[in-house]
């Protein structure tokens, strides 16, 4: 079973005075498999916000269809089996963390020792446990951002949705959240985020989807795209090359960098690296590494902006 599923979903807004259209989500038909980790990747405005408004049920699709967990979007029954953090949750600045989470425990009907119970796992999971008494206004960015997964997960849902939930943090921040969606993947949960931090979704995700001007442009296994475009190029580092053999080099490489006694070359191919060797073996430099540079999921993110803006043009 499909845990998200879309068919040709459309949201269009009519802005202003004159009522000007806008498209903000075109012809959107993904799924979402039980227990992965799908990134929802694209720049801001792609319409990343507005599905996830739409799967939530805070406002409804212009057309298409969409399910969450076998269930129609808008079935009030499925909303006790998702958790959701939206790009910007409003935080009750006067509560502690354990008054916050005992409220949203309370929206489930979740009353005494279990209550207590799972607040106490999950401050404990978004390690915030010796913060349980300490009112929300005293926290950080990140640890905010923790409370608001810690509220999207009182009701042990089967299906969590994220929007942004990396944004705004420092690198230890990004490390602590992708360490939790991590460890809700072992719990079987199936985690569908929105981002675009793209280092982050390369290094979770089971699976991606880009959007670009409302429109997805790619999607599939991480590994797969980017083994689509595989390796760019290749980095070769020799010791002891004097300034003519720079000159040498230069001729067979798309970039020489030389950094005191080192020389970095960097050519396209295997075929490149196989003539810098014989030359370096005939003329007696020492080989010091070679670094073949494969593409990354940013590489596929920026291709695509590429094509969007030539498409705009």
């Amino acid at each position: 079973m499909d845990v998200i599923k879309t068919e040709n979903l459309r949201k269009e807004f009519y802005l202003g005075i004159r009522r000007k259209q806008h498209v903000a989500l075109e012809s959107l038909t993904l799924q979402v498999s039980i227990g992965e980790i799908y990134g929802f990747l694209g720049p801001n405005g792609s319409g990343k916000t507005t599905t996830m408004k739409l799967l939530t049920g805070l406002c409804s699709p212009t057309a298409g269809q969409a399910w969450l967990l076998g269930k129609r979007i808008g079935d009030v029954a499925v909303k006790n089996e998702i958790g959701f953090l939206p790009e910007h949750p409003y935080f009750y600045d006067y509560l502690t963390a354990d008054e916050f989470l005992k409220f949203y425990g309370s929206l489930f009907q979740k009353t005494g020792r279990s209550l207590g119970y799972r607040i106490d796992e999950l401050l404990e999971l978004v390690g915030l446990i010796s913060y349980r008494t300490t009112r929300l206004k005293y926290f950080s960015k990140g640890m905010l951002q923790r409370i608001g997964i810690a509220q999207a997960l009182i009701n042990d849902p089967r299906l969590i949705l994220l929007d942004e939930p990396m944004s705004g943090l420092d690198p230890v921040g990004r490390r602590t959240v992708r360490d939790i969606i991590v460890y809700l993947r072992e719990q079987k949960k199936t985690v569908f985020f929105s981002s675009h931090i793209l280092p982050d979704a390369e290094a979770i995700c089971d699976r991606v989807a880009i959007l670009m001007n409302g429109r997805l442009v790619a999607r599939g296994p991480v590994k797969d795209l980017i083994g689509a475009i595989s390796i760019q190029e290749i980095e070769v580092e020799f010791n002891d090359v004097n300034s003519q053999g720079v000159e040498e080099i230069k001729k067979l490489a798309l970039n020489v960098r030389v950094k005191q006694n080192y020389v970095f070359v960097t050519v396209k191919d295997v075929e490149g690296v196989d003539a810098l060797i014989r030359l370096g073996i005939v003329r007696g430099w020492k080989l010091q590494s070679v670094i073949p540079h494969r593409a990354s999921l940013e590489d596929i993110f920026f291709r695509e902006v590429r094509k969007a803006h030539d498409d705009v043009s």
